[in-house]
């Protein structure tokens, strides 16, 4: 019976330590991360049309709202979460489809910053335990995105 107790407490005190310090650093890093800018943009590709609007915080941390509306399709509208390396912006986007629609989707997306806009970039997509994420060692095409994203002034 001490035996168990001992290697339940040994067990148990490794999940403690790592929660209490996962917790800690969050807190430190979201006391610390200021507002550095906010941005909207507005992309038409014919009849279909996509707004992203995403603030940019100190710690290099991306983070908005993008909505797409496809004529045939409908609506796309959801949140991206991401960072930019170099001058690509990587975001997961989390989405619904429709307004009927509850399941929710998300796909990783890549916006190549050029002359002040963002073109959405197209590669191959892989999904593993759930996840989707860009395939590594193949090309994100930006001359094949439908959506060059335009700056707009943001709406209060």
């Amino acid at each position: 019976m001490k035996k168990s107790a001992f290697y339940l407490a040994l067990l148990t005190f490794p999940v403690l330590f790592s929660c209490s310090q996962g917790g800690s650093e969050n807190t430190s890093s979201a006391d610390t991360d200021s507002l550095l800018s906010q941005q909207c943009f507005v992309a038409v590709d014919n009849e279909d049309t996509a707004n992203l609007n995403i603030k940019t915080l100190s710690s290099g941390k991306v983070s908005g709202d993008l909505s797409i509306n496809y004529k045939d399709k409908g609506k796309n509208d959801g949140q991206v979460v991401g960072k930019f390396k170099g001058d690509t912006l990587f975001v997961d986007y989390t989405f619904k489809i429709g307004t009927e629609n509850k399941t929710i989707y998300k796909n990783p997306l890549a916006f190549l910053k050029k002359d002040g806009k963002l073109i959405l970039g197209v590669g191959q997509i892989q999904t593993t335990l759930g996840r989707s994420f860009f395939v590594k060692g193949k090309p994100i095409s930006f001359e094949k995105g439908r959506f060059t994203f335009a700056p707009v002034a943001c709406k209060k």
